[in-house]
C-alpha cells in the first residue's frame, strides 16, 4: 500500500556546504537560541512558506551588496542572530552564514568578508 503526503507537507531541501549548522551548534550561546535556530530551519524548509511568501518566524527578506544577493532570516529578532541563505539553481535553499547579534546590522561588511560563499548574479 503506497502512502501519499498531504498537500502542505512538501519540503524544500536545505544545503549546508559551509557547515552553518555545525557553527550554530558551537556559536549560539543558549538552548533557547538553538531551538529558535531549529525552528528557523523548519520554516525555511517548508515549501508552503515559499509558495505563499509568508515567513512569520524568520521574516525572510532579500539583502544586496553589489552583485551579491542573499536573503536574511531571523533566528531570533530580539537577540539579533540571523542566517544568510541563497536560493540555488537546484531549487534548494543554501545556508551561507550564521551572523551573531552584534554584527547583524552590517550585512554588507559580513558579505564582503566572506564573498567567496555568496553566489554572484
Amino acid at each position: 500500500m503506497s502512502q501519499t503526503r498531504p498537500t502542505g507537507s512538501r519540503v524544500k531541501p536545505l544545503v549546508d556546504q559551509f557547515g552553518v549548522i555545525r557553527d550554530a551548534a558551537k556559536l549560539l550561546p543558549t538552548t533557547e537560541l538553538k531551538v529558535a535556530f531549529l525552528d528557523a530551519l523548519a520554516e525555511l524548509s517548508d515549501n508552503e512558506c515559499h509558495r505563499t511568501q509568508s515567513f512569520p518566524k524568520t521574516r525572510l527578506h532579500k539583502i544586496r551588496h553589489g552583485s551579491m544577493k542573499a536573503y536574511r532570516a531571523d533566528i531570533d529578532k530580539i537577540s539579533g542572530w540571523r542566517l544568510h541563505v541563497q536560493y540555488g539553481k537546484d531549487g534548494a535553499i543554501h545556508l551561507i552564514d550564521i551572523i551573531p547579534g552584534q554584527e547583524h546590522d552590517d550585512a554588507e561588511r559580513v558579505m564582503k568578508a566572506k564573498k567567496e560563499r555568496y553566489a554572484q548574479d
